[in-house]
């Protein structure tokens, strides 16, 4: 029995006895939730259905506790029900009902732990959003592997999900990317607010490669204006290939690469600025336009158009938001780096603007990741060789793998400072954590190996009812992913199934240390063998589907 099936039996039973007069509660029942007890003494499940309904019944906590726990000790599977404290609900389920569980898992495969608590929304995820002008900084790949886990993770939910990367192809930054591949072309010193490192050498000469094979001129031999439209064309297409082609790599890919520049040759922009006019949202003042962004939450007023006629970044926001709504998202996701929190009240406001909601679930909603600190050999790694100035996804991946990299940036809750030890997570030690989970799952497979060449099958036989204490913890474990899965989701945070991973492969290890699945030398081969085999089996696929959810692979050999 999952929690997900005590809880809609429980359910079933409140509501038989509201239908019969024994509750008098008006409206409409909550959703029953089941939790595991802090001790395993007082049970395997616990709910507080009691204390939350006590008071619309007319009634004190325990004495409703009471009269349902009759109703629950009815339902099938259901060993025990105790009544503590102020009113929980303390249930044991007999053998045979959680030994089910493993049946459950084996049956629905990958799909165990898939729910629809997301279902019914088109969730627009925007991450990395990187510029163009070098390679992915560490910061950037924690939004990439914390990004696509999410992506993951809501569309295991339920959710429609868009993950989207926006190209910043309009701004200075670009006119400083192309000045810096001109004079690196020239041998020249890097420009001021100009890019350095080893790659825009390289770029600046594939450039000139490509030029000449094009049967184009040189751009070295074009004036300083038309060259630097070269290097800006062709540059800008090279750095981004580059960036796609480390993200796919890294596991991390997009459906949409949008093109901030075209908002702005689409005429996107003035019909976002119209359209906040007609909602009486703008305001002039000191010839500039103003969004009166302070009506609806922010710390003060925002431009939109300089005194001088010159669109403000924030107009792009505007209208890049409002094309993600017209495109069909009803949740909007920006997830963006520590020096983005300004934008959160300013970004708000203008959704408020528009008619939407902000904030968690609602049309648009932000999420702010902090830095990334990496260390080896107690000393902090600053900087590359390759991009020179910044330590690059690239280098972290090639420190450690793509899997142990995924794995690290996304265990940790984005709201807080990351400090990396490169030795530790490359290291085979079950001090590693991504080592450590995955040799649980290769220690499954091994296990089915060994079960194999001991003629213990899964087809042979499944009787739960002779699963024991050792066994019951690891159950206990296994039921605990699909409501994990949907917390990620509605919490917005994937380092809840990493943890769980963790959590899991401990019981793992230790069950292992318990549980016999192959006979001694001197024993035949019984069904409590068979039967945990099949827990066995069971907690390889969760853990499948859990490293799935992350993006890291599950080795079966280690």
């Amino acid at each position: 029995m999952t929690p997900e099936e005590l809880g809609k039996a429980i359910a079933a039973a409140l509501k038989a006895a509201v239908d019969d007069g024994t509750f008098s509660i008006e409206g409409e029942l909550p959703e029953v939730r089941v939790e595991r007890p802090r001790s395993r003494e007082h049970g395997d499940w616990a709910t507080n259905v009691a204390m939350q309904l006590a008071k619309r019944a007319g009634m004190k906590p325990r004495d409703f506790a009471d009269l349902l726990a009759v109703r629950l000790r009815e339902i099938s599977g259901v060993d025990s029900v105790e009544v503590a404290g102020p009113g929980f609900l303390n249930i044991r389920l007999s053998a045979g009902a959680a030994g089910e569980l493993a049946r459950t898992i084996l049956t629905k495969g990958a799909d165990y732990g898939r729910s629809d608590s997301a279902a019914g929304h088109t969730v627009n995820l925007e991450y990395v959003s990187a510029n163009p002008t070098g390679p992915i900084h560490i910061g950037g790949a924690r939004w990439a592997a914390v990004g696509d886990s999410l992506a993951r993770i809501l569309a295991f939910s339920g959710s429609d999900v868009v993950r989207e990367y926006y190209f910043n192809d309009h701004g200075n930054q670009i006119d400083h990317f192309s000045a810096s591949l001109l004079a690196r072309a020239h041998g020249r010193p890097v420009p001021d607010d100009g890019y350095g490192g080893q790659y825009i050498e390289d770029i600046a000469n594939t450039v000139i490669v490509q030029a000449i094979e094009a049967g184009d001129p040189d751009p070295r031999s074009l004036p300083d204006d038309e060259a630097q439209e070269v290097f800006r064309a062709r540059g800008v297409d090279l750095m981004f290939g580059e960036i796609q082609d480390s993200l796919h790599e890294f596991r991390s890919d997009f459906d949409v690469y949008f093109h901030e520049q075209s908002l702005h040759e689409s005429g996107a922009v003035d019909r976002a600025i119209e359209r906040l006019r007609e909602q009486g949202a703008l305001v002039e003042k000191d010839d500039a336009l103003w969004l009166r962004s302070t009506d609806y939450g922010d710390d003060k007023d925002r431009v939109i158009i300089k005194s001088n006629g010159e669109k403000a970044y924030f107009a792009a926001d505007i209208a890049y938001y409002l094309d993600k709504r017209e495109r069909g998202a009803d949740q909007c996701v920006y997830m963006l780096g520590a020096d983005h929190h300004g934008y959160i009240g300013r970004m708000y406001a203008m959704a408020r603007a528009f008619g939407d909601e902000s904030g968690t679930g609602k049309n648009m909603e932000i999420l702010i990741g902090q830095l990334v600190n990496l260390v080896r050999g107690g000393a902090a790694v600053r900087m590359s060789k390759r991009a020179g100035t910044v330590v690059t996804m690239e280098d972290l991946v090639d420190a450690v793998g793509v899997d142990a990299a995924r794995y690290s940036l996304v265990r940790a809750s984005v709201d807080t400072t990351l400090e990396l030890d490169l030795d530790l997570v490359a290291s085979h030690s079950n001090e590693n954590p991504v080592y450590y989970v995955q040799y649980a799952h290769a220690r499954t497979c091994a296990v089915s190996r060994n079960a194999t060449e001991h003629k213990v099958a899964r087809e042979d036989g499944f009787k739960p009812e002779l699963l024991e204490a050792a066994d019951s913890e690891l159950l206990g474990s296994l039921a605990r992913f699909p409501d994990i899965a949907a917390q990620s989701a509605t919490l917005r945070e994937p380092h809840r199934v990493a943890r769980y991973l963790e959590e899991l492969a401990g019981s793992y290890h230790t069950w292992y240390a318990k549980a016999r699945v192959t006979p001694r030398a001197d024993e035949e081969v019984t069904d409590l063998h068979r039967t945990r085999l099949w827990l066995n089996d069971a907690t390889r696929q969760v853990l499948v589907n859990g490293l799935g959810l992350l993006g890291v692979s599950a080795p079966e050999r280690m």
